[in-house]
């Protein structure tokens, strides 16, 4: 069966650069071995005999980086690998309008700049007991009924309620933006072109939410996050229009899908290891200090760079061009990188990863994120100390340019 689905996928010609013994089919979007796990599945891919660099005719054709050093390099050099496309299969990264992650330095640096002004940490720290008080208002039901779908019930809703909620928006908005996200992060399609129009579909999707708001709150006083960036500067001038639009769908995208999901991958780890839990119920230090190495560990982007010169790297011809895949699941789970990568070490001291990215793209919203986790673990504990995967439970994982999980049942006894 495995073999008559591999066949019907659509297969792009070997270019003349490329030698056969780097090709291997990997397909992004239906990783071998997904149905054990996310990770795992990209983890496969690091055995000794794999080259740093291969090639997959699979996805529209482009290269994947499999070693940690490499995922980093490419991220922290953008005159040699642009972000004029981030996105696979190349046919519809070309589609995605969003700013500033299609920019290159130094176009990219005030836009950057920008967005720092409305997601800075002293901005972040500002909203903390909002953050906080969604997270209890989520959880507190829960703790009588003794279980829940953990995806479902917290991790989906949580990060969406403090992003709608920094930006000024109405949840009930939601369902569609999250309908973009998913198309433009794990777009339906059976061939390039398909999954193009897919994504362009949920770029327009976004594009066509966002224009109205920004117009009522251009020239505004409001201190919400779109009402910082409309009303921002580019090198001393109104931001455009345009260049609104990608920004502030740029938000939405990021604000609706990635924390989402990383959420519920560091949850069932959890549920399975409950010894994890027990040494940071009573150490709240350890658990802040800790909670990095949750990024290392479950990195959920899988995003790309483009080639921007003919090359020679690290032995390997590319052509300017080129789509080079950044899977950070191979970053944090290199073990050339991190000593025992699969367990999840609290003490761990400077874990290596990728999962913000890095160099001039590294997110954003970096922030933010650190501290949905922190007090999603602070106070879920606190509320639900002991809970573990229901029996015979059984994840269904989805990997694409952000991963994701669904069904992650968990049970606790109620006291």
């Amino acid at each position: 069966m495995a073999s008559s689905i591999q066949d019907d996928r659509v297969r792009a010609p070997r270019p003349d650069h490329i030698p056969a013994e780097l090709v291997r089919e990997i397909d992004m979007y239906a990783l071998d071995g997904i149905e054990e796990g996310y990770h795992e599945a990209w983890k496969a891919l690091q055995t000794p005999d794999m080259p740093e660099l291969v090639w997959t005719p699979l996805t529209g054709g482009h290269w994947i980086a499999t070693r940690g050093h490499i995922v980093k390099e490419v991220y922290e050099n953008p005159p040699l690998f642009s972000s004029e496309v981030i996105f696979l299969p190349k046919e519809a990264g070309e589609k995605y309008q969003m700013v500033p992650t299609r920019m290159d330095p130094p176009e990219h640096t005030p836009y950057r700049k920008l967005l720092d002004s409305g997601l800075k940490l002293a901005k972040i720290r500002n909203v903390e007991e909002q953050v906080r008080e969604a997270a209890i208002k989520l959880i507190e039901p829960l703790v009588a009924k003794g279980e829940c779908d953990f995806a479902r019930d917290y991790a989906n809703i949580f990060p969406v309620v403090v992003f709608m909620t920094l930006a000024d928006l109405p949840m009930s908005d939601v369902p569609k933006l999250s309908k973009f996200a998913v198309d433009m992060t794990r777009p339906a399609g059976n061939t390039p072109e398909e999954m193009a129009a897919t994504l362009e579909a949920g770029n327009n999707g976004f594009f066509a939410y966002v224009e109205p708001i920004i117009r009522a709150r251009t020239g505004g006083t409001g201190d919400d996050l779109i009402s910082i960036m409309v009303n921002g500067t580019i090198d001393g001038e109104p931001i455009e229009h345009e260049k609104a639009l990608g920004l502030i769908s740029l938000l939405l995208l990021g604000g609706l899908d990635t924390v989402v999901n990383f959420l519920s991958f560091f949850m069932i780890y959890l549920a399975r290891h409950p010894e994890k839990v027990a040494e940071i119920r009573d150490d709240d230090l350890k658990l802040r200090r800790g909670v990095e190495e949750l990024f290392r560990r479950f990195p959920v982007v899988s995003e790309a760079r483009m080639v921007a010169v003919d090359q020679v790297y690290r032995g390997v011809e590319l052509k300017r061009g080129d789509m080079i895949l950044l899977p950070t699941a191979l970053h944090g789970l290199d073990e050339a990188d991190n000593s025992n990568p699969w367990e999840l070490d609290w003490d761990r001291r400077a874990p290596q990863h990728s999962t913000f990215g890095g160099g001039p793209h590294r997110c954003a919203g970096l922030h933010l994120a650190r501290l949905e986790a922190t007090v999603t673990l602070q106070e879920w504990i606190k509320r639900i100390p002991d809970f573990k995967l229901k029996d015979g439970a059984n994840p269904v994982y989805h990997s694409g340019i952000v991963a994701a999980v669904e069904n992650v049942p968990l049970e606790w006894p109620v006291r």
